[in-house]
């Protein structure tokens, strides 16, 4: 099983996220590759899970330099593949991540599981629950 997860991370919130949907992924015996979007291309549609992180940036919306555009240009090409998002935020209630959902589902991706969302810094829970999103992935 392969699983690609690739991210953005401003302050280091997302990437801790990332590590820990990594580390999920490998302990369940998957091999995982671990991109920072800037280094992402197409070739992540040929994974047999994708798994996304990005913060809510301005008003609950994706990063847009490097994340939203790269999405944009993958996004197309979820129909039937199995997909998971996660996330940091400093404020607001979630909608980016809800809105992100919307877009991989009304792509025909397959969610994992609903998108994992921490406030700030990720805390044990938010943590523990991206590990558990990497074993789902990798199952």
């Amino acid at each position: 099983m392969k699983v690609t997860i690739v991210y953005w991370s401003g302050t280091g919130n997302t990437e801790m996220m990332a590590n820990a949907v990594a580390e999920g992924a490998k302990n369940a015996g998957a091999e995982v590759q671990l991109l920072p979007v800037a280094t992402a291309d197409a070739d992540v549609l040929a994974s047999d899970v994708i798994l996304f992180g990005c913060p809510a940036m301005g008003s609950e919306e994706l990063e847009e330099g490097e994340f939203e555009p790269f999405f944009s240009s993958v996004e197309s090409g979820l129909s039937g593949k199995r997909v998971g998002l996660f996330g940091s935020y400093d404020w607001g209630d979630g909608e980016w991540m809800r809105s992100w959902q919307a877009r991989v589902v009304s792509n025909g991706g397959v969610m994992v599981e609903d998108g994992i969302i921490a406030n700030n810094t990720p805390d044990d829970a938010a943590l523990s629950a991206c590990r558990a999103l990497g074993e789902k992935a990798a199952k």
